[in-house]
């Protein structure tokens, strides 16, 4: 019960954001915003304030902006309060902000985040992979390493970023073992795998793994918000060369993309992890969602900018029917990415086995 109530408050924040984005570009440039909702389906309640009725609805996966004169089966007037009645450049703006504001709140979760403590993991081992060179080397449950080839390292991920980027010859580690320094060279094992984008590479390996002691670690205002921008710049990189892979065929969908029940699990398992995980993993999905919004697909944000852009190029827009029949093929394919992605989180999740479970008892 308390993973879908963080599930739903997530889901609703950055639903909100993005909404808001669309709502307060359409409200500074004086475009009528008939309604504001948090929510799909049946109105549970409601409140209307000057042209605008502000909604909570039932169904809490997503929300809506309703601007007056934004179907094109609508009456226009030609009015300046009319969506479709402003200029390319306002109409950008409006479907644009929606996006930007989901990834501006990235921005300041990540950047808050390392400025009051970011969870990160020690050098301690913890464990062994099996027949690998540490354990044959002597390295012990509970050491610390302190530097690789001679380079100081404090936290977990720049002690492997250090060994898988080692060539040749054997690595030269300090340990702390109980307050003695202690020092082994290990000849380390390089393995072909595949990266996760499909793409094959080699890593050099010891075969250790963290004791999962995590120290939060906090930096400065200017260092979290370049901090925040890099993390931010680095998962967009990750995001589109993943979309990437899966178009030429790479990495399959089946692998690489999960729907609301892996969210709903995920979050499950951040909360049980503690807050800063959900505001982290809050941190993703709302980077994710302003990426995946801007794809050049219909019915998503960065399908209707395409739109725009094609009636700029034309000097007029495509006739209603033309753009009838494009979002009617988008909302298909849409319908059927989701059922596959449902399957797919229901087979990987084990949730069809589990509700089994329950008839059984």
């Amino acid at each position: 019960m308390l993973s879908l109530v963080y599930f739903i408050v997530v889901l609703s924040i950055l639903v909100l954001a993005h909404e808001f984005g669309h709502f307060i570009t359409a409200k500074r440039l004086k475009v009528h915003v008939q309604i504001f909702s948090l929510g799909f389906g049946p109105k549970l309640w409601s409140v209307k304030k000057d042209e605008t009725e502000y909604r909570l609805s039932a169904i809490p996966l997503g929300g809506y902006v309703k601007m007056a004169g934004d179907e094109p089966t609508e009456r226009l007037e030609g009015k300046p309060y009319e969506f479709l009645s402003r200029s390319i450049g306002d109409r950008f703006k409006i479907i644009f902000a929606g996006p930007a504001l989901n990834y501006i709140l990235a921005f300041v979760i990540f950047s808050v985040i390392f400025m009051f403590g970011s969870p990160t993991l020690t050098t301690e081992v913890g464990g062994f992979l099996k027949d690998y060179p540490a354990e044959k080397a002597g390295i012990l449950a509970g050491d610390k390493i302190l530097t690789v080839d001679g380079k100081s390292v404090k936290y977990w991920e720049d002690m492997t970023t250090l060994i898988h980027k080692h060539s040749g010859g054997s690595i030269k580690i300090l340990l702390d073992r109980k307050g003695a320094i202690v020092e082994k060279n290990i000849t380390p094992i390089v393995r072909k795998t595949k990266d996760i984008f499909g793409k094959e590479t080699t890593l050099t390996l010891i075969g250790v793994s963290p004791s999962q002691k995590i120290e939060s670690v906090k930096y400065g205002f200017l260092a979290s918000l370049r901090m925040g921008a890099n993390k931010l710049v680095t998962l967009t990189m990750v995001t589109y060369k993943a979309l990437w892979a899966v178009m030429t065929g790479s990495l399959s969908v089946k692998e690489s993309m999960t729907g609301p029940i892996g969210i709903f699990v995920v979050t499950g398992q951040a909360a049980k992890m503690g807050l800063i995980y959900i505001f982290h993993l809050m941190g993703i999905l709302s980077a994710s969602l302003a990426i995946f919004n801007l794809l050049p697909l219909p019915i998503l944000d960065g399908g209707h900018i395409l739109f725009l852009a094609i009636e700029k190029v034309r000097g007029k827009a495509m006739s209603f029917k033309t753009q009838e029949v494009i979002a009617n093929i988008g909302v298909a394919l849409l319908i059927l990415l989701t059922v596959f992605i449902f399957y797919n989180d229901i087979v990987k999740f084990g949730i069809a086995g589990k509700i089994m479970g329950i008839f059984k008892k």
